[in-house]
């Protein structure tokens, strides 16, 4: 019989290289399914082990379109087998819509943006007239701030669709949300792995706007090696300074309240980010389910993210193989 591993399912090798390097020092045994293309034959026994689903919701801008419905398959396969999945097909719908993670986090009584959900182009000024201003749009299916742009006018967002500017999402669903800025130019990102806070982390939003991927692949343009001017930074980022440092306190309460929400969803993994404003609102905007680490932060936290990751992973296979 085949020995149980963690299978790692995902489509970007270029986020993997932190958990691959936690794994071997963890002596945990992993096999990385990329899901960019491939049959799977339903009638076949799903591999022994332990299943982690790291799609990503950005996954069509690197060409692999099909990689949704593929882990929507290779999940529904291993779920339905009995298999222990690690952010299974539950959780992949909060990954693809925001609309999901926000209806959700309303739901559990965490207070979110206003927000408006559009489908298709055609009513977009009319679902915009008479929302507050300024506000942003944001695509539903998202990842790496994927069509997130500040508006301070209707008629600024009629003038991007007039002239085709306007960056259609790749689900056909918008989102008109209040821009709210953050007090100190600001927001956070709290990091939870197997319900337990590992740490959290203060994104620079003057520099980094409104694509604040930690990982270290997100950082640099492929062609120049120089750092991206993210849409929404009002000034440059700075050549070797980070846009991400250790936040030392968080509101317990708020902690608590996502530990709570991901349990009650059967989120395991996930990197959840909030803004404070300067009215004293908290508002939480986005649930990471793919979540990955800056290895600036990772120097000096308490504890590692990928590690836990590890750890907590060769807890489950420890127990899939003792079920087996």
């Amino acid at each position: 019989m085949t020995e149980p591993v963690v299978h790692v399912i995902h489509e970007n090798p270029d986020w993997f290289a932190p958990f691959a390097a936690a794994f071997g020092a963890e002596g945990v045994p992993y096999r990385e399914w990329l899901l960019t293309g491939g049959a799977l034959d339903l009638g076949a026994e799903p591999p022994p082990g332990v299943y982690w689903s790291r799609f990503s919701a950005s996954a069509h801008t690197r060409g692999h379109a099909g990689a949704k419905e593929h882990t929507r398959a290779v999940l529904a396969w291993a779920e339905a087998a009995g298999r222990r999945v690690v952010n299974g097909r539950g959780v992949l719908e909060f990954e693809v819509s925001k609309v999901v993670q926000l209806t959700a986090l309303r739901a559990a009584g965490i207070e979110v943006p206003l927000t408006r959900v559009v489908i298709g182009t055609d009513g977009l000024l009319a679902a915009a007239a008479g929302f507050p201003t300024p506000f942003v749009t944001k695509h539903n299916q998202g990842g790496k701030g994927l069509g997130v742009r500040r508006y301070d006018a209707v008629a600024d967002l009629a003038g991007d669709l007039a002239a085709g500017e306007y960056e259609e999402p790749v689900d056909g669903v918008t989102l008109l949300q209040e821009y709210v800025a953050p007090v100190d130019g600001s927001i956070t990102r709290v990091e939870l792995v197997g319900g337990e806070f590992v740490y959290a982390i203060r994104a620079d939003t003057v520099h980094g706007g409104f694509q604040l991927c930690p990982a270290d692949a997100c950082a640099l343009d492929p062609e120049t090696g120089r750092p991206i001017l993210p849409p929404g930074a009002t000034l440059a980022p700075i050549p070797g300074q980070s846009l991400f440092s250790l936040r030392e306190h968080v509101d317990p309460t708020l902690v608590e309240s996502y530990l709570a929400f991901t349990a009650a969803h059967g989120i395991e993994i996930a990197g959840i980010e909030f803004l404070e404003s300067a009215d004293g609102r908290v508002l939480t905007y986005d649930v990471n389910t793919n979540t990955n680490y800056n290895a600036e932060v990772e120097a000096v936290a308490p504890r590692s993210g990928p590690v836990q990751i590890a750890r907590y992973l060769r807890s489950l296979l420890s127990e899939a193989r003792s079920a087996a």
